[in-house]
């Protein structure tokens, strides 16, 4: 276990590999934990980092630190305290995002970002999340299957305040020009069948600008990740490896790709 002491409170993180720094940066649901698969895929290339933001996992829990505006802070005083200047992102749910919030404030420090079950709304995020306890929300998220033990593990660890306060957050947040407006190389993937955010519908998928792309995931749920892992890596790895001033639009899920998961 890594941590570091920021505003004299434990943060907990991981690192495996060399190269530039790819950040993951976990959902409402879980911890850095279930990022270990995508985790040892990056770290091939790039030197990967999670972090347990304010409230999750082992990292320490203090109300105060749990609004949307503090879970960005953390992730600046992080990059800092590391010595990162420039950092892709891959964030879920309310990692992804504190990402958008971070890169929406310090464009020049983000490289570009993956933006998993991204919730272009408020009213986009189904209720659920707002009444039931982290244990639930795995479980009805995940099941027992083996892909689900990761999140299972660190769900009792979550402090349930951590996902109402950054919940309540969003009622003053337009996320979906939150999106529209960024300016770094910005990749949106959702799955299909996911029961917590709503997917983008033709709408705003036709207003996203040149630097973003979206990419549904037909056959998966919220866990994208962990529902097709190879999938999902391969494609990370594409948008990892397009030139810094290259539209994702060129990003498309190859053939062998779909005839591998059907």
């Amino acid at each position: 276990m890594s941590a570091i002491i920021l505003q004299d409170e434990i943060i907990h993180y991981e690192v495996l590999g060399r190269g530039r720094p790819v950040l993951f940066l976990h959902d409402w649901v879980g911890s850095w934990r279930y990022w270990i698969p995508t985790m040892q895929a990056a770290s091939l290339s790039f030197r990967a980092y999670a972090l347990d933001l304010w409230g999750f996992g082992d990292t320490a829990k203090n109300s105060s630190h749990y609004p949307l505006e503090q879970q960005t802070s953390l992730l600046a005083e992080f990059l800092d305290y590391m010595g990162i200047n420039k950092v892709a992102i891959v964030g879920h749910g309310l990692g992804a995002i504190v990402s958008l919030l971070f890169a929406s404030r310090q464009p020049s420090s983000v490289d570009r970002i993956v933006a998993v079950g991204y919730p272009t709304s408020d009213s986009s995020i189904n209720n659920r999340i707002r009444s039931s306890t982290p244990i639930e929300l795995a479980e009805w998220l995940l099941g027992k299957s083996p892909a689900a033990e990761a999140v299972l593990m660190e769900a009792p660890k979550a402090d349930t305040q951590a996902i109402q306060l950054s919940l309540a957050g969003l009622q003053s947040i337009d996320l979906n020009n939150l999106a529209t407006r960024l300016q770094n190389p910005l990749l949106l993937v959702h799955g299909l069948s996911d029961p917590i955010v709503e997917a983008p519908d033709q709408d705003q998928i036709s207003r996203l600008p040149d630097n973003a792309h979206l990419i549904l995931f037909e056959q998966c749920g919220h866990f994208p990740m962990l529902d097709e892992p190879s999938k999902f890596n391969r494609l990370l790895t594409d948008f990892f490896n397009l030139n810094s001033d290259a539209s994702p639009r060129q990003l498309q899920l190859k053939d062998e790709w779909r005839r591998r998961v059907r």
